[in-house]
């Protein structure tokens, strides 16, 4: 990595390190991990196109994640996934026609804005209403390939059990066999699940990936489904339909084993659990614990972490989980 040093008036190949950065932002002050360049010679810090681009887009990602605003990357999703352009999407939200382009651009939505566009990312049947009401406001190209993206969704839905579905079932799964549990509890017993899963039945249960929040592993799909209970108990009339559902006897035992063994502690105390896990450490990378980050946790992290787990502690059967939960109680809280 070279660049021209002003002070030595040479190119030099340049060092970096991790620095605290702060932004305000909206009248609301941002502190992120970003990185500087310095000339290994005279020591002077140096611009980096490279680095700059770099710190704007942790400064975008730390703002995002604190106010829960969807970021560009879910945005173009949208696009992808619909098959549709940005003008057309944003004439068939009700926006002005350059909207989407803004935002892929970089300009930050509204929170009103961001649900929307949260809405249709995660749910095809918000977006195919939204479509069949406003249809008349776009071109008949630009309709039929939204229309025929809508179908292949839809279509490989009745197929195999979707990602969304089957995340879902299992969400609904801990909502009735657990009396009460937090929106906080109820992301940390997905990660769990999906970690013993894999060591037991080979497979991870859903597709979905989690990020590192500040407060643990989190699937970002379910946070906004759940977040306005806040650190209350989820409060829902949840019925749940086995046939509905392709949930396996062995998926099954792995479930009621993570809801034996970790359904019984508070959304805090698993929270403290999963941050003394190498999945959730690698991820962060040395930021604070209550750093923003929505870096996914790698699902090979997870399934070497776990494997490992299920060695050390001779796990024969998913029963033999509870020796590893009720080590890392002791050692957190002992």
């Amino acid at each position: 990595m070279m660049t021209f040093c002003e002070e030595c008036r040479e190119i030099v190949a340049y060092t970096t390190k991790d620095i605290s950065m702060e932004k305000m932002i909206k009248g609301k002050k941002i502190e992120f991990e970003g990185k500087e360049a310095f000339c290994p010679t005279c020591k002077r810090s140096l611009f980096v196109a490279s680095l700059r681009d770099y710190n704007l887009k942790q400064m975008d990602i730390t703002f995002r994640t604190a106010e829960n605003l969807i970021n560009v990357d879910e945005i173009q999703q949208i696009l992808d996934n619909y098959n549709i352009g940005k003008r057309p999407l944003s004439v068939l939200l009700g926006w002005g026609e350059v909207t989407i382009t803004r935002y892929l651009d970089g300009a930050i939505p509204t929170k009103q804005y961001s649900e929307k566009l949260f809405d249709i990312l995660n749910n095809p049947e918000s977006m195919e209403s939204i479509l069949e009401s406003n249809k008349h406001l776009i071109a008949d190209a630009a309709y039929r390939k939204c229309k025929e993206a809508l179908a292949r969704i839809k279509s490989s839905e009745l197929l195999e059990v979707s990602s969304e579905n089957k995340i879902d079932s299992i969400t609904k799964y801990l909502l009735i066999k657990l009396a009460e549990i937090t929106p906080l509890a109820l992301q940390k017993l997905l990660y769990y699940v999906q970690g013993f899963n894999k060591v037991f039945n080979g497979t991870f249960l859903f597709k979905d990936d989690c990020q590192a929040w500040a407060h643990g592993p989190v699937y970002n799909k379910i946070y906004h489904k759940y977040k306005d209970f806040g650190y209350n108990p989820i409060d829902l009339a949840v019925s749940y339909d086995e046939s509905a559902f392709n949930i396996s006897n062995s998926e099954k035992e792995v479930l009621d084993t993570v809801i034996r063994n970790f359904g019984c502690y508070s959304g805090k105390i698993l929270e403290r659990m999963t941050h003394s896990e190498h999945p959730w450490l690698a991820t962060r990378n040395g930021l604070s614990n209550d750093s923003p980050s929505n870096e996914i946790i790698e699902k090979e992290l997870i399934s070497n972490y776990f494997e490992q787990i299920k060695q050390k502690y001779n796990m024969l059967s998913t029963s033999d989980a509870s020796d590893y939960s009720k080590d890392l109680f002791e050692k957190l809280f002992n």
